[in-house]
C-alpha cells in the first residue's frame, strides 16, 4: 500500500507505523512524507485502532532529509523549493492532530526532520543510547519546518540549548529538553513502549480523542501561519550564500568555509 512506511495493527487496536527505509537511515525523501500524511489520515478515520506507536526499521529512528530530496531541493526555483520543503511540515502537521495517542519508539539517531518526528509525538521512548540533534546549520540551512513543533515541544528556553548549534546530544539531555519521556536499554525498550500504550486500553477512545484535542485548543497548536512563516524563512534561508557553500560542501563531502 506504502513505498517508504508500512503499518500493522494488532487485535487490541494498537497500530504501529514503521519508517521502512533502512537502508537510508529512514531519511525522509518526498515519497516517504506523502506516505506518511496518507499513513495517518488511514489510522486517524480507522475506529478498531486506539492507539498508534510511530517506530522504525533498522539502526537508525531518522537521519533527517534524504540526500536525493536535498540535492533535487538545491536545483529548484525559489517558489518551487518552498512548496516541495513545506510538505515536511503538512506531513507534521498530520501526525500532530492525529485523534490518536501516539507514541514514539526511538532507537539509534533521530537528526533533523527526526526530532520533528518526535516533537509530534504525545510521548517518546527512547534508548538510552541514541542520539539527537537538530543538525540543519552545518549546513547553512536553518530547523524552519520543524521548527514550529519543536518549540511548542521544548518552549523557546529549552530550544535555545540545541536548537542553533547543532550539537549532538544524549538521551539524558532529550529527557531534560522535553523531547523524550523515559530512555531505557535497548533491550527493554519494546516492553518501555508496551507499558505506556496499554493504560490508553482501558479508557474511552472518545473521551482520550477529545482530551488530546483539547490539549491542541488550550495549549495551542501550530497554526498554518506558523507553518508558512516558517517555510517562507526556510525559502530565504535556501537562496544565501552560506546555504550555498553548506549544500556543496556536503555533496562534495568537504568541510564548509566556515568549519
Amino acid at each position: 500500500m506504502y513505498e517508504t512506511v508500512r503499518t500493522e495493527t494488532d487485535a487490541r487496536g494498537v497500530a504501529t507505523l514503521w519508517l521502512a527505509r533502512s537502508e537510508k537511515h529512514n531519511a525522509m525523501s518526498a515519497q516517504m512524507l506523502a506516505d506518511l500524511v496518507a499513513a495517518a489520515k488511514a489510522l486517524d478515520a480507522d475506529d478498531r485502532v486506539r492507539v498508534v506507536v510511530l517506530a522504525a526499521e533498522g539502526k537508525s529512528f531518522c537521519a533527517g532529509g534524504d540526500l536525493a530530496w536535498m540535492r533535487a531541493q538545491f536545483e529548484m526555483d525559489a517558489a518551487t523549493r518552498k512548496r516541495e520543503s513545506a510538505k515536511l511540515s503538512t506531513m507534521l502537521q498530520a501526525l500532530d492532530t492525529l485523534a490518536k495517542p501516539l507514541i514514539g519508539r526511538v532507537q539509534g539517531n533521530a537528526f533533523g526532520g527526526g526530532m520533528g518526528l518526535m516533537s509530534v509525538c504525545d510521548v517518546v521512548i527512547a534508548e538510552e543510547g541514541a542520539k539527537f540533534g537538530f543538525t540543519e546549520t552545518r549546513l547553512g540551512l536553518i530547523p524552519a519546518n520543524i521548527g514550529p513543533f519543536a518549540l511548542k515541544r521544548m518552549g523557546p528556553a529549552m530550544a535555545r540549548r540545541v536548537f542553533m548549534s547543532a550539537r549532538i546530544f544524549d538521551a539524558a539531555e532529550a529527557m531534560a529538553l522535553g523531547l523524550v519521556a523515559r530512555a531505557v536499554p535497548a533491550a527493554d525498550l519494546d516492553a518501555a513502549v508496551a507499558a505506556e500504550v496499554a493504560p490508553y486500553l482501558a479508557c474511552a477512545p472518545g473521551a482520550v480523542a477529545e482530551a488530546k484535542a483539547l490539549i491542541r485548543a488550550l495549549g495551542g497548536g501550530v497554526s498554518q501561519d506558523e507553518m508558512d512563516f516558517a517555510a517562507g524563512a526556510l525559502a530565504e534561508r535556501w537562496e544565501s550564500a552560506e546555504a550555498q557553500e553548506g549544500i556543496a560542501a556536503f555533496f562534495d563531502k568537504r568541510k564548509p568555509g566556515w568549519a
